[in-house]
């Protein structure tokens, strides 16, 4: 209807101009009615719109509301779990809505405590038994992989198992922290315990300001509401952006990084054959806690140290590195 509308809108002067030059102005004020006609098809379309959306809202905001403990385990399941799924926003909307009495906040933060602790315990299982494969996987599903394992590993040398409460506040780092717990021997009823005053803290921090900023909360999102499908569609680009420049970040530094590459078998054979080669061994010492296996003469060099110890390194010789 609206589509004719316009395609008459738009015929309409081309025969007024034929008609005013028949009869003068009589065609005016038929434009006039066509257009009139079109605003009104228009508004009202618009009008159907809008009740649609908010009624779409506010069957959500009860939904929500219905099942907002839910809600906050699977989200911080899947959150810790490595899907990336911010858990922060469902924390804090925890804390709005039992601010206003909509909401167990007990009961919803001994969830969130709960379904922590589920996916610390699957990644510490994992990283116990099956060690640095575990990572291998982190580094293939992690956006900044390299960097992010390496911290976790400069923290859990530094503060040892309290580590895994200082990483709970790290983005990144609390997925890698409970597989290196379980990779350096860490014991289960010890990791239990810190894990779950790790996620104690964690959830009670975000659902805390979020209870006590409920009002302006609340505020932004009945401003949400009114932006409705907009606002969805701009942080989905802004997101798919973020993930599509760090992809591309990554591509670029493992391409500068590409050198030539020895198999096990080939640095085997210059060994036994006596070729004059010197290995160095860039491991962490996570990894050689864990793998207390070293190729024979390699000299070892924490990854941090290369830069003070490179004098140590021969010039006169084919230089093999391998590292975690």
């Amino acid at each position: 209807m609206a589509r004719d509308l316009e395609r008459a809108a738009r015929d309409v002067p081309r025969a007024a101009r034929g008609h005013r030059a028949a009869s003068g102005r009589g065609a005016v004020p038929r434009v006039r009615r066509a257009l009139r006609v079109l605003r009104g098809a228009r508004r009202g379309r618009q009008a159907r719109r809008r009740p649609f959306q908010r009624d779409a809202m506010s069957h959500f905001v009860d939904f929500v509301i219905r099942h907002g403990e839910a809600l906050v385990f699977v989200y911080v399941f899947a959150d810790q779990i490595g899907v990336p799924l911010p858990a922060v926003p469902a924390l804090l909307a925890m804390g709005a809505l039992a601010a206003v009495g909509k909401l167990n906040f007990a009961l919803a933060l001994v969830l969130s405590v709960v379904a922590s602790l589920l996916a610390d315990t699957i990644w510490y299982t994992l990283g116990r038994t099956r060690g640095s494969r575990v990572l291998r996987l982190l580094c293939k599903i992690s956006l900044e992989p390299d960097s992010c394992v390496r911290r976790t590993e400069e923290i859990f040398l530094r503060y040892g198992v309290r580590s895994l409460v200082i990483a709970k506040f790290i983005p990144g780092l609390s997925t890698v922290a409970p597989p290196l717990a379980g990779m350096v021997g860490v014991g289960l009823p010890r990791f239990a315990v810190y894990s779950a005053l790790a996620a104690l803290l964690w959830a009670g921090t975000w659902g805390g300001l979020g209870y006590l900023a409920g009002d302006a909360l609340q505020r932004v999102t009945v401003e949400s509401g009114r932006l409705g499908t907009r606002l969805v569609t701009l942080v989905a680009t802004a997101v798919v952006i973020y993930i599509v420049v760090k992809w591309v970040q990554r591509r670029r530094f493992l391409r500068s990084l590409r050198i030539a590459r020895v198999s096990q078998e080939e640095l085997k054979h210059d060994l036994d054959a006596g070729t004059a080669v010197f290995v160095v061994d860039l491991r962490s010492e996570l990894d050689v806690a864990a793998f207390p296996f070293a190729i024979p003469g390699a000299l070892r060099i924490a990854a941090e140290e290369l830069e003070r110890r490179h004098q140590d390194i021969p010039r006169d010789r084919d230089v093999i590195v391998y590292c975690s």
